[in-house]
């Protein structure tokens, strides 16, 4: 008969690596009462970073082992060049009472198990630039020593960030070329909507809030009633109306295609990095 797993233990949540995106899933977790931040431990090399952990409440630490001593859930949430060294280095302390997920982008699961003992729980997070503010669109895929109990667990965690959801690891990176270059994206038409509307006469500052609103709101109406954004934008354009004017101009300028374009090139250069 198989042994038993050892269960997790929540009251202490690990990240080794303390840049960014740690830095947001952390704050995350703690005001969504997800875990107390003394019981979040994190570890860099220096305190450059560890500095805005502290600030919150978290431990911090130089060992990564050290988190991995003391957690059972860790994120790994180093640069992706200084991810093979750090798996290296933590590989020793790995056991089966651990998860580990990681955040590091084109890293691939095959990857990571291959550098960390044959029976490791490994998970891959794709995250957003939005997870700071808790209103990431997120996607993970599980290793092969990953269940769903694993899965259920992330996803009850990762939802303090925003949305999170399973995909195959196939998608992952497209959702960096949708999502996560998709931030710059949707920051460009911002601008632009802005700038149209300086150009018209509006002071800028006041057109820069009112984009940035627009897409809010938008974005709202498209999650909480589930329609076609087709849909959504049939319901404003009435006949001979100011928006199918400018709907027309945008079809000019190729706005469909460029983003469809954008969204394709982001995700093959994805594919290329996850292949070195």
């Amino acid at each position: 008969m198989a042994a038993a797993v050892a269960e997790p233990d929540l009251r202490c949540v690990g990240f080794v690596g303390a840049g960014r995106m740690a830095g947001a899933i952390a704050q995350g977790l703690i005001r969504a009462g997800k875990v107390e931040a003394q019981h979040v431990l994190v570890s860099a090399p220096s305190d450059r970073n560890l500095c805005h952990f502290r600030a919150l409440g978290c431990r911090t630490t130089h060992s990564n082992q050290e988190v991995l001593h003391s957690c059972s859930l860790i994120f790994l949430a180093t640069k992706p060049h200084v991810l093979p060294a750090v798996l290296a280095e933590v590989a020793p302390v790995v056991t089966s009472a651990h998860i580990l997920v990681s955040v590091a982008a084109g890293v691939s699961l095959s990857t990571l198990e291959e550098l960390l003992p044959p029976t490791a729980r490994v998970l891959r997070v794709s995250p957003n630039l939005p997870c700071v503010v808790q209103e990431g669109a997120m996607v993970m895929a599980r290793g092969s020593h990953a269940g769903k109990s694993e899965v259920e667990l992330l996803q009850t965690l990762l939802e303090a960030c925003g949305q999170c959801e399973e995909v195959p690891e196939a998608q992952v990176d497209i959702h960096t070329g949708l999502s996560g270059s998709g931030v710059a994206f949707v920051c460009t038409f911002s601008e632009a909507l802005a700038e149209g509307a300086i150009k018209m006469g509006m002071p800028s500052g006041q057109a820069h809030r009112i984009a940035a609103q627009t897409l809010l709101g938008t974005a709202k109406m498209l999650l909480q009633k589930g329609q076609h954004p087709a849909q959504l934008r049939t319901d404003v354009c009435t006949p001979g109306g100011t928006t199918i004017y400018g709907l027309h101009a945008l079809e000019q300028g190729g706005l469909r295609a460029a983003t469809m374009s954008a969204v394709e090139a982001a995700t093959c250069r994805a594919k290329e990095l996850s292949r070195k």
